[in-house]
């Protein structure tokens, strides 16, 4: 019997309550109805059953690249709107590696500095002839 992942953790400096409402708009999921601003965690569950976000409150700074990121594929949105939206809600711009050919992404960084990539999404792909 092989472990299932229940959560995958961020680690916050601030409040990771203010930081699981970040991703919280950002993904269109909800904060458990128990979070409120100054918990020592918060938690964004997933409604399909997969892992859930948690953010969890530490002392200590980041230091250094994630080894580990998302990358995200807009729905319903163009790369550009999806950049744009992040940005919108506290999101910043590390790099823009989009390609000539639509290819590539967008590097953005979380209010915590945790890295994110935006890939294209079909609202940026030749339409098929």
């Amino acid at each position: 019997m092989n472990p299932t992942i229940r959560h995958i953790t961020f680690d916050c400096t601030n409040d990771p309550y203010e930081l699981a409402q970040f991703w919280s708009a950002l993904l269109g999921r909800p904060l458990a109805d128990d979070d409120k601003p100054g918990d020592p965690e918060a938690l964004i569950a997933d409604p399909d059953g997969g892992p859930g976000l948690l953010f969890v409150r530490v002392e200590e700074g980041k230091t250094a690249k994630n080894r580990l990121h998302f990358d995200l594929e807009p729905t319903g949105r163009t790369r550009a709107e999806e950049v744009e939206r992040a940005l919108s809600l506290g999101a910043r711009l590390i790099a823009d590696r989009t390609r000539p050919d639509g290819g590539g992404w967008v590097v953005l960084a979380d209010p915590e500095g945790n890295e994110l990539c935006v890939e294209r999404g079909e609202r940026d792909r030749p339409a098929a002839s």
